[in-house]
């Protein structure tokens, strides 16, 4: 029963470990894509966006 378990750790361990990543890609370039958005926006709009503090 113990070795079941392990197995299954063992082959779902890689899975996370690339759904992981994925998402990190993911939120990398969610983010980028934001910022560029947020600077074409602010650009249309004239607005300084340097002097502006964006958290």
């Amino acid at each position: 029963m113990t070795e079941d378990k392990h197995r299954e750790t063992t082959r779902r361990n890689p899975m996370l470990e690339a759904a992981h990543e994925e998402m990190v890609k993911f939120e990398r370039k969610e983010n980028e894509f934001r910022k560029k958005d947020r600077e074409e926006r602010a650009s249309e709009l004239h607005l300084p966006l340097n002097d502006i503090k964006i958290h």
